[in-house]
């Protein structure tokens, strides 16, 4: 299963988080401090947690400043949704559902008491008695007739019997409505003719639409089964480096952890390496063998060997996963070998330098402790938890040093590429320049409104977006004045529709874009010559895309930018895309792929408008509908990573190969 979107309501500080959606591998909420990011992941946890998270609490999760509601009893806890979602099913998911609901979905709710409700979206609708009320008193009527012309009592009455059963027109026909629908009709059909044909009808319409309510409930039963773990990991989680076995298999077995100890930890990566604490503790306790027994000596030994042979394994495994962070270029700068061994009742976890010196982890920098505590700790619940799990990680990265975070986005990449992945962070090494359709803005304007996550990359606080600025920023500085060649384009929308493209026709081996044309967002048109001033100066060769829109126009025709890049290196978008279109912008060189994508992203049937308007850009016509041209932009993105050039049409491929063609010949 796949969570498609969230919603978190009544919840800590969250009042209404709003619709939230999420990508199918990884998503990112990004914030400042005190936005309310954590309390989403905490929420979505309510979904589905592991054994042994804190349930519900009234007092603690329901907003402070409206708990006297409860106290009141103006509100019910039970009527109190917390968090919302909508899960889309794997195709090996769907085969347990009939064939002809298609694309069904999963929706459940967590409510403040902790009970949950759940439905299939997309299929069949449940059937209500409403749905069958008119046929049951029809066949009521009939059969109450027929018992009267046999001299019946009233006590008999159908009509009587139904009514008694008290059924609501919104109750599904299912569970005990269904059942008590069910042996009154059991009870009814006796008293049907044979050749009474309108009766036998309406008899049959009503026990089949019972009996798809039941298909519905087990349908729903079913799903209730794929529904995944939500594991919440944050920066807290720690391993000891030195630890005392019998100290903790005490406390384990006395229910008495010790946070202070990382108690959770420890255990989590004792289980990685296959033991539990009271084996372990017994092992290291040589006295409880007899050594004149060569059986129990030979047995001992063995667990030993056992014992030795299992944390080779781990130390081998959480090396390579810390040394793909830490180090991913093992010709540059120190190794971080990891290293656990046992000596009696005591179990050390150390680094093994470049030199062959052993040092205790706890000597090592803080952002090495965390990063081999994250990896023991989600390895070790990998084995179990994580085979069916949506992993929520809070700030996962943060005291690690730039560079490494950057690396560490990989090892999230490989991660959510098997289980899908929310992160939060305030960043910018934790959000690539290409990542910005991942992203989710967290904010939190003021207490009485709460916390909000927005669907664009837009925000009234300045600090919710600074790490996107920064990341820009950071990426910017990357490639200006250190790539000879570079195309300035418009905005980040245009960025991403020639990466995404350019990608698309590469891996089909129909055009390359120039390895070294480095793309340059330039936050809009009035902007571009700002920037070829800037790269002209430096004496690197310098090109603009622009739409051919007004602000296009105006731009373009700039005697100073002109001057500087002279009309050959000045491109439009007219020139590439289709010619009956007035103002042509970059999203008309993908009209065709882009009305497809609209019906089938935000079910918006814009293609008849679309081949009557031909002269109109289709961001004009998207617009209409409300669709901004950042989450057009956003959905093609996501679209490009699932799809390959041959799902452009024939005539988009020529459009894009002339334009990258064309881009890579005026900076050769």
């Amino acid at each position: 299963m796949r969570l498609k979107s969230f919603r978190v309501q009544n919840y800590r500080s969250i009042i209404d988080s709003g619709e939230v959606e999420v990508e199918d591998a990884k998503t990112i909420l990004v914030g400042p401090n005190e936005a309310g990011k954590s309390a989403i992941l905490k929420a979505l946890q309510q979904i589905n947690p592991p054994n042994g998270t804190k349930k519900l609490d009234a007092l603690r999760d329901y907003p402070r400043r409206l708990y006297n509601d409860i106290d009141t009893g103006k509100v019910i806890p039970s009527d109190i949704k917390i968090v919302s979602a909508k899960f889309a099913f794997e195709d090996e998911e769907r085969t347990h559902f009939p064939s002809e609901w298609g694309k069904v979905h999963y929706n459940c709710t967590k409510f403040l008491d902790g009970s949950f409700k759940h439905s299939i979206s997309g299929g069949p609708v449940a059937p209500t008695f409403g749905d069958v009320k008119a046929e049951c008193d029809e066949l009521s009527n009939l059969a109450d007739e027929q018992a009267i012309d046999n001299g019946g009592d009233e006590s008999q009455f159908f009509n009587s019997k139904l009514k008694a059963l008290n059924l609501s027109e919104n109750s599904i026909l299912a569970g005990k409505t269904g059942k008590a629908l069910a042996e009154w009709l059991d009870e009814l059909s006796t008293h049907v003719y044979p050749q009474d044909c309108e009766m036998r009808r309406s008899l049959d319409k009503v026990k089949a639409m019972i009996q798809d309510a039941l298909d519905y409930e087990q349908a729903t039963k079913t799903a209730r089964i794929f529904l995944p773990v939500f594991i919440y990991y944050n920066n807290y989680l720690r391993v000891r480096p030195v630890l005392h076995l019998k100290n903790l298999a005490d406390r384990l077995r006395s229910n008495n952890l010790d946070d202070d100890q990382y108690d959770y930890g420890n255990i989590r990566m004792l289980n990685l390496l296959g033991f539990n604490v009271d084996e372990l503790s017994r092992l290291g306790d040589g006295s409880n063998s007899d050594a004149n027994s060569v059986s129990e000596f030979d047995d001992f030994r063995s667990k030993l060997d056992k014992r030795r042979y299992a944390l080779d394994a781990a130390e081998v495994k959480l090396t390579e996963g810390v040394t793909e962070v830490w180090n991913p270029d093992r010709s540059k700068g120190e190794t971080a070998r990891l290293r656990i061994d046992v000596d009696g009742q005591y179990l050390k976890v150390s680094v093994v330098d470049d030199l062959g010196v052993s040092v205790e982890l706890d000597q090592r920098s803080e952002g090495l402790q965390w990063l081999i505590s994250f990896f023991i700790i989600f390895f070790a619940e990998a084995q179990d938890k994580h085979k069916n799990a949506i992993l929520l990680l809070d700030e996962p990265g943060l005291s690690l040093h730039g560079l490494k975070q950057q690396e560490f986005r990989k090892t999230i990449d490989r991660i959510s590429a098997t289980s899908q992945t929310l992160f939060t962070t305030h960043s910018p090494f934790m959000v690539g320049p290409d990542e910005l359709d991942r992203v989710r803005v967290v904010e939190m304007e003021n207490r009485t409104v709460g916390t909000k996550v927005h669907k664009t990359v837009a925000a009234k606080d300045s600090a919710a977006l600074l790490p996107l600025q920064e990341a820009l920023g950071y990426d910017l500085a990357q490639s200006l004045f250190t790539q000879k060649r570079n195309l300035i384009l418009e905005g980040i929308t245009d960025y991403f529709y020639l990466d995404a493209t350019a990608q698309l026709l590469q891996e089909s081996n129909i055009a390359k874009l120039d390895s070294k044309v480095a793309l340059i967002p330039a936050g809009g048109a009035g902007k571009v010559v700002y920037f070829a001033t800037i790269l002209h100066a430096q004496n690197l060769k310098v090109a603009a895309l622009f739409d051919s829109d007004s602000a296009g126009d105006a731009a373009a025709s700039q005697d100073s930018l002109v001057d500087i890049l002279s009309d050959k290196r000045i491109l439009r978008t007219k020139d590439f895309g289709p010619s009956d279109v007035n103002y042509c912008q970059i999203e008309d060189l993908l009209r065709s792929t882009l009305v497809c994508l609209v019906k089938s992203e935000y079910d918006i049937d814009i293609q008849e408008q679309t081949e009557k308007q031909r002269q109109r850009s289709i961001i004009e016509i998207v617009r209409e509908k409300k669709l901004s041209k950042y989450e057009l932009a956003k959905s093609y993105l996501k679209w490009s990573r699932n799809h390959t050039a041959e799902n452009l049409t024939e005539q988009e491929r020529k459009n894009w190969t002339l334009l990258i063609k064309h881009v890579n010949k005026i900076l050769k």
